[in-house]
């Protein structure tokens, strides 16, 4: 059974309309996967709520409980009506919520809050199931895509050969999932163009994840203040370059390991932050290629602590093929970082090729290697490269995200309002 909300039944206002200013929102955001999870997805939609609720919004959000009993509580000024879960069986940091009167619940939910519009992160359990309450309860419906087949191979140990057709069949259930939304958004037009390469016939928006300018800076306290970090962190005071995310097979980080031999910087390093499946067959691979000690894994690093991660590094490297857009790449930009990025998926569309990093084709060690030896070799390229990423981190501002979201909210609701009307 899904959890009986304990908040109180509230009637629709108009609280929060300021001279020129629009009444506030009341959005239900719908996800599989929220922090705690350790995932771009999870911090994407954290990173919505709480900042429509900044601004004076009613932001609700449902998603699997963390301990498995369901519960509602508030944080960071979100309700979070956490559903009955049960842990996955192909990821160790993420639950699933159970099915079983599920959807019961979200109707009653639905029906109690009126929300302007549902937003869903996500196709799978939790998105489903909201997509199906609102059309049921006719309350417009957005989604975000964060997904892509190749992301969810390796935790269902799917076979090499089948992965194409595994894909396609994933990508039918994609379409067939969001046929009745009335808005779908994706991070950047490369990821539009991708769902409508899959056949989606709907317009698709490139909306960025944003990123928080203020949180992620380059660092501001003199020339000794890397080494500090460093001290901070663990790890010797060495040129650096840098990767944050899941240790995943996707992430290709194999590549990383074995580009460190071959940086022409004496003494370069590599700091991983971050966990997953693969990281005892990483650290098995930077002994084989005699860089264990030149290989720092910091394992998982508090949100809070994250920024400090990108303040230690010169430069920040990314080898994944499955990019969307790359929190990660966008908040070490904004960190004034290059980039040395595999040239892939939606990562051209941060990495301007001599501007503020490279792209190497996926696999090519030797010139993921050459690309860090240049910019880590020459102070100079560094700065200039990294005061380009930051000047380009500045157009994903996710206040920007935010007044973006609010309007298709605004419109959604307008338009069904309209249809509700209409004789």
């Amino acid at each position: 059974m899904a959890a009986k909300s304990t908040t109180a039944p509230r009637e629709r206002t108009d609280s929060g309309r300021g001279p020129g200013k629009e009444p506030r929102l009341r959005v239900l955001i719908g996800s599989d996967t929220y922090p705690p999870d350790v995932n771009g997805a999870a911090y994407f939609t954290e990173r919505l709520a709480r900042g429509l609720a900044a601004r004076g919004h009613d932001v609700h959000v449902v998603c699997a409980s963390t301990a498995g009993r369901p519960g509602v509580h508030r944080a960071g000024g979100v309700v979070e009506h956490r559903l009955r879960s049960m842990p996955s069986l192909v990821h160790e940091s993420v639950r699933l919520a159970l099915p079983p009167g599920a959807p019961g619940h979200l109707d009653r939910l639905l029906a109690r809050l009126r929300p302007d519009a549902v937003h869903v992160q996500n196709h799978f359990l939790v998105g489903r199931l909201l997509l199906g309450a609102a059309r049921r309860c006719g309350v417009p419906a957005v989604a975000t895509n964060h997904f892509m087949p190749e992301n969810l191979f390796n935790y269902l140990y799917v076979p090499g050969p089948l992965r194409s057709g595994i894909g396609r069949l994933a990508w039918r259930d994609f379409r067939r999932a969001l046929a009745g939304v009335q808005h779908v958004t994706t991070p950047t037009r490369i990821a539009a163009q991708l769902l409508l390469d899959q056949g989606f016939d709907r317009p698709v928006e490139a909306v960025s994840c944003g990123i928080d300018l203020e949180r992620f800076h380059p660092p501001g306290g003199g020339p000794g203040e890397r080494a500090r970090i460093r001290a901070r962190l663990g790890v010797p005071d060495r040129p650096t370059f840098a990767f944050v995310g899941r240790l995943d097979e996707e992430k290709r980080i194999e590549d990383l390991i074995r580009a460190v031999r071959r940086v022409p910087v004496d003494g370069a390093q590599l700091v991983l932050a971050g966990t997953g499946a693969q990281r005892a067959r990483l650290e098995r691979l930077a002994e084989e290629e005699g860089v264990s000690d030149r290989v720092r894994f910091l394992g998982f690093v508090p949100e809070e602590d994250l920024p400090l991660v990108y303040r230690a590094a010169d430069a920040f490297a990314i080898s994944g093929i499955a990019e969307l857009q790359s929190i990660a790449t966008l908040e070490a930009m904004a960190s004034g970082l290059p980039v040395v990025a595999a040239d892939a998926m939606a990562l051209p569309h941060l990495v301007h090729v001599g501007r503020n990093g490279y792209l190497y084709e996926p696999g090519s060690a030797d010139d993921l290697a050459k690309y860090l030896g240049a910019i880590l070799a020459s102070a100079g390229e560094r700065a200039r490269m990294g005061a380009e990423s930051r000047e380009m981190a500045a157009r994903h501002d996710h206040e920007r995200s935010l007044d973006r979201f609010e309007r298709i909210y605004r419109d959604v609701a307008s338009r069904s309002a309209v249809l509700g009307s209409a004789p």
